[in-house]
């Protein structure tokens, strides 16, 4: 096959070119240019996408021998990943940027000028698998089989046109040997550190990040009752689940911590609550993603998990593919689930790894709001 390999100038998608040359296919290394912010693709930037990965990138691709180009995604990342991370934000949401990023740019708009200039394929270097397809059809999502490393979850957000062209080649190998893989290679990124932070925030400084896009939008925070205990700048400023930097003076009645509960971005109100409070027992979302027969079934019993690195609970879905919405009845309360985070659903089989799909987070009901409601006859 003619394929693409994302380099991202990291030593994942290094092994994984390395193996898609290895298995005989037309390999061509890409790097995407993604952002005209000097200092964001400064060298020695903690994200993903700096002068330093571009240079780093086309190292390996010279080693291998196989051609290397780099694509400015710049202007579309802008738009769909940076302008949609703020306006997340404005809505009173705590959005990944790095899984709209997957969605948007690493997958679709690199498959389709792909498909465009006739590759048949991507291969990156995430760590995740496919199942093989079965009876002509497509293969199913699954986990990597590094707990440590599982990328499954930010994955989750293509939809099944994206997965049908995807390689994933390290996903049934552990972190540490895919190091020593790359060393043999004699790739110089063998011992390179993993990004980390968010790429177009390279200070890691995201209220500040904010407050410059946003500005002061004033508010109120108030407790479960509704009485005011301080104003604030921004909604923007505070995130579900969030306990430190809430600077209110007077401690709660029980003397207990406070955490963020909820944020109404229109009125500017920010509820604080208990622990207790921040119990979700029911979890709605929409832009739903199909990537297994099950997703469209109506209801199903499954697995849902709602961070990259989180826990999976079991849940009773009720899918709507009318409206394009879910509604996820937990079996066991997730804490601090917020609106615009992605809910990633699997199979709850013998292995528990095959991705159903995915929808983003719209809602949910607490368990102290589920305990209070009236008993039905």
């Amino acid at each position: 096959m003619r394929v693409l390999a994302a380099m991202s100038g990291g030593v994942d998608s290094a092994v994984a070119a390395a193996r898609a040359v290895k298995a005989g296919h037309d390999v061509v290394g890409v790097h995407l240019a993604l952002s005209q912010d000097p200092q964001a693709v400064r060298e020695s930037s903690r994200g993903c996408c700096s002068l330093e990965d571009s240079a780093d990138a086309r190292r390996v691709c010279d080693k291998l021998g196989i051609p290397f180009y780099v694509w400015d995604f710049s202007d579309r990342f802008k738009a769909d990943v940076i302008d949609d991370f703020v306006e997340s934000y404005e809505r009173g949401e705590t959005p990944n940027p790095c899984l709209r990023c997957n969605e948007k740019i690493k997958f679709a708009a690199l498959l389709e000028r792909g498909i465009a200039l006739g590759f048949d394929a991507v291969v990156t270097g995430h760590y995740a698998r496919l199942t093989q397809p079965v009876d002509g059809g497509d293969g199913y999502l699954r986990r990597g089989i590094d707990p440590e490393k599982d990328q499954s979850y930010v994955l989750g957000v293509l939809g099944s046109h994206e997965i049908a062209h995807c390689m994933f080649p390290v996903g049934d190998t552990l972190k540490p040997d895919i190091r020593k893989e790359a060393a043999n290679l004699g790739f110089s990124v063998a011992s390179k550190p993993d990004s980390y932070d968010i790429c177009f925030i390279p200070d890691g400084n995201t209220q500040v990040f904010l407050g410059n896009r946003i500005g002061i939008r004033r508010g109120v925070i108030v407790d479960t009752a509704g009485n005011t205990l301080k104003e604030h700048d921004g909604a923007w400023n505070f995130t579900i689940g969030q306990r430190k930097g809430l600077d209110i003076k007077q401690p709660a009645a029980d003397g207990k911590p406070r955490y963020v509960t909820d944020i109404d971005a229109e009125t500017g109100t920010v509820t604080v609550g208990s622990r207790d409070d921040l119990a979700v027992g029911i979890i709605n979302a929409d832009r739903l993603k199909y990537l297994h027969p099950l997703m469209r079934s109506g209801n199903f019993d499954c697995e849902v998990q709602v961070r990259a690195h989180g826990s999976v609970v079991p849940c009773r879905a009720e899918v709507n593919t009318g409206t394009d919405q879910m509604t996820l009845r937990l079996e066991k309360p997730l804490s601090g689930v917020a609106r615009g985070q992605a809910a990633v659903l699997y199979l709850p089989d013998e292995e528990g790894d095959i991705v159903l799909g995915s929808g983003t987070i719209c809602g949910t009901v607490s368990t102290t709001a589920l305990a209070a409601e009236p008993e039905t006859q």
